[in-house]
């Protein structure tokens, strides 16, 4: 079965976001900043579709990022997908891209170009408190470019694809819910991050 989602909020719910519908680049798309919870990091700051329960299949979106005006100086440009998202939003997988970092001079930064996390324990924070890699990668994107992002997703595995590249830019083979976890598809955004979300569409395989 296949949903495409219209660019319309009536189908979504925010979470310490608001959102509204848009117009950019010619283009209809809607729009998430941030609403609450500004200085945490990692945090269900989320925008999930209403009546959906996705297990394991393919999502698609296009998206691009630009940088509120107020940002802090640490603002990347945050912005992702999160899925298998509970009835109550506590709990959920995360992929986000941080566009700053791909275009960085800094062999460091770009090296932080996207993350993997699970909402409430597997934070980015968390990963590097602790010296655990294999969460992150470089990408080759920058600031207010679209970008096509296509997640893979199979019991406890995930893999993240950007621009229809043939190789993943990210695996992932041990998502921390496990794999049986299911819930709502949606997007993710961060500190600073003006989103912009279009064609998202959904493929369920169960």
């Amino acid at each position: 079965m296949k949903r495409t989602v219209t660019e319309n909020i009536e189908e979504f719910e925010t979470v310490y976001t608001k959102i509204d519908e848009t117009e950019i680049d010619g283009v209809k798309a809607i729009r998430a900043i941030k609403a609450d919870k500004i200085m945490q990091f990692d945090e269900n700051t989320i925008v999930k579709l209403k009546d959906c329960d996705f297990h394991n299949g393919i999502i698609r979106v296009k998206m691009l990022s630009r940088l509120l005006a107020d940002a802090p100086d640490f603002a990347r440009g945050f912005i992702g997908i999160v899925y298998r998202v509970n009835e109550n939003s506590s709990e959920f997988e995360s992929f986000y891209t941080r566009p700053t970092n791909g275009m960085s001079d800094d062999p460091i930064r770009r090296s932080h170009g996207c993350q993997y996390f699970s909402y409430p324990g597997y934070t980015f924070a968390y990963f590097r408190e602790f010296g655990i890699t294999g969460y992150e990668a470089p990408i080759r994107y920058g600031l207010d470019e679209w970008v096509q992002l296509t997640a893979v997703i199979e019991d406890e595995k995930a893999a993240f694809y950007l621009n229809e590249e043939t190789e993943p830019v990210l695996t992932v083979s041990d998502m921390k819910h496990g794999k049986d976890a299911r819930g709502s598809v949606g997007f993710f955004c961060e500190i600073g991050t003006e989103a912009f979300f279009r064609d998202l569409e959904i493929k369920f395989k169960d």
